[in-house]
C-alpha cells in the first residue's frame, strides 16, 4: 500500500523472528549459559537451569504458524529478513560496557544513565520510561547484568544463581510476574529498561554500521532512527 502511495519498499526488516527463525527460537536459548558463566555462575550449573526452560519455549512454539508473515512477504514479492539475535546482543553489549564504565553506585544512578540515551528519552514521553520493579532507587546497585539476549526469558531458576554470583541489578527488556517475584526472594533489584526501546538501540546499532546515509528508513512498528555515526 505504501509502494501505492509513492513510497516503494524494497525490503522489510522486523526485529523479532519469523519463520524458520522462530520456529528454532529455542536454539538460540543455549547462550544464556554461557552469558551466565561469564557472570559467575559455574557452566554445568547453567546448562542445567537452561535445559528445563528451552524445552518449555520449544514445545510453546511448536504450534505457531511460524510462515504466515513469510509466506505474505512472499506473495507480495518483497524481500523479508529479521535480525533478532545479532542486534539484542549489540543492545546487550552497549549497555553492559557504559555501566562497566561508569559504575553506578545505587539503583537509581541506573535510571538517570537509561534517561541519557536517546532511545530512552522518546518512550519516557509516552509514560513508557525505564522503570524499577524489584528493589528500590536507594539500594545499592553492586554488580549489574544486561539480561536482553538469548531468544526470549531465561530460567527463573537463574536468579538464585546469579544472586550467589554477586549480581545486585539485572537490567532486563521485560520480565514475567513470575520471574519477578523470584528476582525479589534473592534481594535483587530488577530495572525494565523497556522492550521496543530496548531492540531500537540494537536495530540503529546495527544499522550504523550496515547502511550507507541514502538509504531511506521508512519507520513502523515502534521503530524509530536513530544514527550514532
Amino acid at each position: 500500500r505504501l509502494g501505492e502511495k509513492g513510497t516503494p519498499i524494497d525490503l522489510i526488516i522486523a526485529h523479532h523472528p519469523e519463520g524458520r527463525a522462530m520456529a528454532n527460537l529455542h536454539a538460540v536459548m543455549n547462550m544464556q549459559a554461557g552469558i551466565m558463566e561469564k557472570y559467575g555462575v559455574p557452566i554445568n550449573v547453567a546448562e542445567d537451569i537452561m535445559a528445563e526452560r528451552i524445552s518449555e519455549v520449544q514445545r510453546r512454539i511448536m504450534p505457531a504458524n511460524h510462515m504466515r508473515a513469510v509466506d505474505a512477504a512472499r506473495l507480495l514479492e518483497i524481500p523479508f529478513m529479521c535480525m533478532h539475535t545479532p542486534a539484542d546482543n549489540s543492545v546487550v553489549t552497549f549497555l553492559q560496557d557504559i555501566f562497566d564504565k561508569e559504575k553506578p553506585v545505587y539503583v537509581s544512578d541506573i535510571l538517570d544513565i537509561l534517561g541519557g540515551i536517546a532511545e530512552y528519552e522518546q518512550p519516557a514521553k509516552e509514560v513508557m520510561s525505564p522503570d524499577i520493579v524489584c528493589g528500590t532507587g536507594k539500594r545499592k546497585a553492586g554488580k549489574v547484568f544486561v539480561d536482553m539476549t538469548g531468544g526470549t526469558g531465561g530460567s527463573k531458576k537463574a536468579f538464585s544463581n546469579l544472586a550467589n554470583a554477586g549480581v545486585g541489578t539485572v537490567v532486563g527488556m521485560h520480565i514475567s510476574e513470575e520471574h519477578r517475584k523470584e528476582a525479589e526472594k534473592n534481594h535483587l533489584s530488577v530495572i525494565i529498561a523497556g522492550h521496543m526501546a530496548s531492540d531500537n538501540i540494537g536495530m540503529n546499532l546495527l544499522f550504523d554500521n550496515i547502511l550507507s546515509p541514502d538509504i531511506e528508513i521508512v519507520e513502523t512498528a515502534g521503530f524509530r532512527r536513530v544514527s550514532r555515526s
